[in-house]
């Protein structure tokens, strides 16, 4: 079998081997977390600590942390608790909050073609209606990496008597997060995007606050999420945010900047979203170190992705969770950019195992894809240009 490449990390990380550690344990034993015997009392305890851990990592009280199946849930849960508040998220989000959010009538706030929000449209949007409001943005973008200035947006609602929650599922062990410094009201985490496994999630509360619960039933999660706990992946997350990745993340970000320096060496016109087109970044626009998403030629990226697939590398076209249909990113025309532009977008996205063969790799097929499609339209006779 060919090596291959896996630089889809904000799609989902490999497990890392923290979380394989405590899982296999937590496999082995038997007992749910709501049974008062000693087999119940030690899945609670395995659940408890992971509490703590999770809790640490971003700054919160333990018993502000509910545990979700997902992202996506805690997601969902948190624009439940928007209640009757006039509801305002970005035009950048993730479908798990534009899909319910649409569905309840929120208002959408502007991107700019940084890929930060336009503070000036949600200043505005704020001044146009007294009502109390619920703000839902995201830390950092799961596409483009952009990191949003979420001290200021909070202040911003916080100034008008809002409520603002923020997706964090990208952002967590890639940023430092401290949930009562940023006045983040709610905070939405998700264990697989950090080396944990698939089926954990969890939304913290900034402060102790009544919750209205997405699942009926038991009086799990202090009565704000029922269902028994999935123990295993519960104690994975809670191992895999404990994993000090400060160092790692210097290292992903210099690979990820070395790829984008050899993929501007080929010669051809290239777009990279969310940064300016010199190699120098403006402190204003950051980026998640381990993204780069970026445009070049004409082929769509569903060719593309299929084509570096071949080739041994797996990246994608934008968020993962479209069923594996790959259509034009949303993001990066909220952003300003044409259909035709997103249509032709790659992201690649870099984790802990990811290496300098990988980059070498993902470089070597890029430049072969589209050498053959420079040689397609000279022989067809038509003129190449940049997406």
């Amino acid at each position: 079998m060919k090596p291959v490449s896996y630089l889809d990390y904000n799609a989902t990380s490999p497990l890392r081997p923290e979380a394989l550690a405590v899982m296999s344990v937590v496999l082995q034993e038997t007992g749910n977390p709501s049974s008062v015997h000693g087999y119940g009392r030690n899945a609670r305890r395995h659940v408890d600590i992971a509490r703590q851990q999770v809790a640490l990592r971003v700054g919160a009280r333990s018993e502000n942390v509910i545990f979700t199946a997902s992202g996506t849930e805690a997601n969902n849960l948190a624009l439940l608790n928007a209640g009757n508040h006039r509801l305002l998220v970005s035009a950048i989000e993730h479908d798990s909050i534009l899909k319910p959010a649409r569905q309840m009538g929120a208002e959408v706030i502007q991107a700019q073609r940084s890929g930060e929000i336009d503070l000036d449209h949600l200043a505005s949007l704020l001044q146009q209606d007294t009502r109390p409001v619920f703000v839902s943005i995201m830390m950092a973008n799961n596409e483009t990496g952009v990191i949003q200035p979420v001290a200021a947006i909070s202040e911003l609602v916080h100034r008008h008597g809002g409520l603002l929650h923020v997706d964090a599922a990208q952002a967590m062990c890639r940023i430092a997060i401290d949930i009562s410094l940023l006045g983040i009201d709610f905070l939405t985490l998700s264990g697989h995007k950090i080396g944990g496994p698939q089926g954990a999630g969890a939304l913290i509360l900034g402060r102790d606050r009544e919750m209205t619960a997405l699942l009926l039933g038991g009086g799990q999660e202090r009565g704000r999420r029922a269902g028994s706990e999935n123990v295993a992946a519960i104690a994975g997350f809670g191992a895999a945010a404990m994993v000090d990745t400060g160092a790692e993340v210097a290292r992903i970000g210099a690979l990820r900047d070395h790829l984008e320096a050899r993929l501007q060496t080929l010669g051809q016109p290239i777009t990279f979203f969310g940064r300016s087109q010199g190699m120098a970044l403006p402190q204003s626009h950051e980026r998640l170190a381990n993204t780069s998403c970026f445009a070049a030629g004409s082929k769509n990226s569903e060719t593309l992705v299929m084509a570096l697939d071949l080739a041994g590398v797996a990246v994608s076209a934008g968020s993962a969770c479209s069923s594996g249909k790959v259509r034009p990113s949303h993001v990066i025309t909220a952003m300003g950019f044409g259909a035709a532009t997103a249509g032709t977008a790659i992201r690649v996205s870099l984790g802990w195992q990811s290496s300098q063969e990988d980059v070498e790799r993902f470089v070597a097929a890029w430049s072969s894809i589209q050498t053959r499609q420079t040689g397609a339209a000279e022989a067809a006779g038509g003129v190449f240009t940049a997406a």
